[in-house]
């Protein structure tokens, strides 16, 4: 029977994650990602997709961030009618998401369509729209970890915990029957270990294929302990020091709910009585209330803090939710004293754009950046070190002090990634896919110089390849 594998995103670029598994006459997409980046990478996303929409079978979704999961509305809207299977907790948050992505879509469009009309061009239609969006939830099938299913003919999978964000999942596919039997692991993204309220990253023994992200792949992460302590430092400066504002553009799933936690934890420790610390994000406002539903997949530190500390839950303990738009707004009259998270965690919309545009240029104010920085985006152009940020057209200076807190990230580092990897038993073949070229290269060295646990058979998904699973371990490329 064949079977193969066509990587057809995230490949060489960490963002827009989808990959095509053939087998016999059935077709299985793991996951469906926005493209995400500058102005030209997200034109890509209006590109057709390189199969029929309408012969896919089933979706498999590892998480709800948008680059795994921003197209499936897309999907829908193209003719995709079959069932999407994911973690439950994963179809909660993609409730939320998706439906803020169709409005960012429909935003797009229409500031686009004012341009075009100026010069006599047809108008644009968005991506997708919320009844793109409600035509893919309703695809849905929720499932627990741990619960093997079947979900087309020679086809199985399971879904254990990822420790990225909440629902994420290492996807195990099993293919075929009998002595013919593939093991696919998928990673999607790896979270950490120790991290707080998600729970370790699940290893696995076996696979006969594994296709790993590699976000961090050439970057060693500071350990929790001091990220605290840095983290600490700064707040002990900027809290002391400080006459103005302080910016956390933040993921409005995963990170937002992080500093949440971390406000509260150390809310004494880093005197924040004093700050009026505001979630500008009505996303993230939601998702965090997502979180709330799903307490038993948090990690047991989190349930035993919770329960040590009735009536005071530590995401919602000290901190206001800002819900409107004019309540945004209004922030902007607050020149000191004000911490600030709000998405989107790039920086490249969102809130977040409106409050650097009053803040960046003020020497007086602090932009912490806490999350990996796509290429091409505003938040990548500040950690690289640009003086001015395009921001609405308009030139901002960059004079607010920028601080880069890579230990906060979600992805498993390089040393987590080669730990995660080695875990696995006669070190299967392994593909790196969701990494730029540059973090990939920095890993496959790593991988070399760890011969002890070194894959049979090694390399970097290029976007078009397919791969023949049944010429494994060799890894035949079609």
């Amino acid at each position: 029977m064949r079977m193969t594998l066509t990587f057809l995103g995230a490949t060489q670029e960490v963002t827009g994650s989808c990959h095509l598994l053939a087998i016999g006459d059935r077709q299985v997409l793991l996951d469906c990602g926005l493209i995400q980046g500058g102005k030209a990478d997200e034109l890509r996303n209006h590109d057709p997709f390189a199969f029929d929409p309408k012969a896919i079978n089933a979706v498999v979704l590892s998480h709800a961030h948008i680059d795994h999961s921003g197209r499936l509305p897309l999907l829908a809207k193209l003719g995709f009618d079959g069932p999407i299977y994911t973690q439950k907790a994963t179809a909660e948050l993609c409730a939320v998401m998706l439906k803020d992505a169709a409005m960012l879509q429909q935003r797009d469009a229409q500031r686009q369509n004012k341009k075009r009309a100026k010069k006599d061009l047809e108008p644009l239609e968005p991506l997708f729209d919320a009844n793109d969006v409600d035509k893919a939830i309703s695809q849905f099938v929720c499932l627990d970890y741990n619960e093997v299913c079947q979900i087309v003919t020679n086809v199985r999978v399971n879904l254990v915990d990822a420790g990225h964000i909440l629902g994420s999942a290492i996807v195990e596919l099993f293919l075929g029957e009998a002595s013919e039997q593939k093991k696919l692991v998928f990673s999607g993204d790896l979270g950490r270990a120790g991290m707080p309220i998600l729970r370790d990253p699940t290893l696995i023994d076996t696979a006969d294929l594994v296709l790993m992200e590699s976000t961090y792949g050439n970057r060693l992460h500071r350990s929790w302990d001091e990220t605290i302590a840095e983290l600490k430092q700064i707040f002990a400066k900027t809290i002391t020091q400080s006459q103005g504002n302080i910016l956390l553009p933040a993921f409005s799933v995963g990170r937002a709910q992080e500093l949440l936690y971390l406000f509260h934890l150390y809310a004494k420790e880093w005197d924040l009585s004093r700050w009026k610390i505001c979630l500008d994000s009505p996303m993230a406002i939601e998702a965090t209330q997502v979180y709330l539903n799903n307490y038993p997949l948090m990690d047991d530190d989190f349930k035993r803090f919770t329960r040590m500390h009735p009536g005071q839950h530590p995401l919602l303990s000290n901190v206001e939710f800002t819900q409107s738009t004019d309540e945004s707004m209004a922030l902007n009259q607050i020149h000191k004293g004000l911490i600030i998270i709000a998405g989107s965690g790039m920086c490249n919309g969102g809130r977040i754009r409106c409050h650097l545009e009053h803040n960046l240029w003020r020497p007086e104010c602090d932009v912490i950046i806490c999350g990996y920085q796509a290429e091409s985006t505003p938040g990548r152009a500040l950690v690289d070190g640009h003086e001015e940020l395009t921001i609405r057209g308009h030139s901002v200076k960059v004079a607010a002090k920028l601080h880069t807190v890579g230990g906060l990230s979600a992805h498993a580092d390089q040393a987590e990634l080669l730990r995660w990897y080695s875990h696995f038993n006669d070190s299967p073949p392994l593909v790196l896919v969701h990494g730029e070229a540059e973090a990939q290269q920095g890993l496959i060295d790593a991988i070399k110089q760890a011969s002890s646990s070194a894959p049979k058979s090694l390399a970097i998904a290029a976007h078009g390849q397919q791969l023949d699973l049944n010429a494994l371990p060799q890894m035949v490329w079609l």
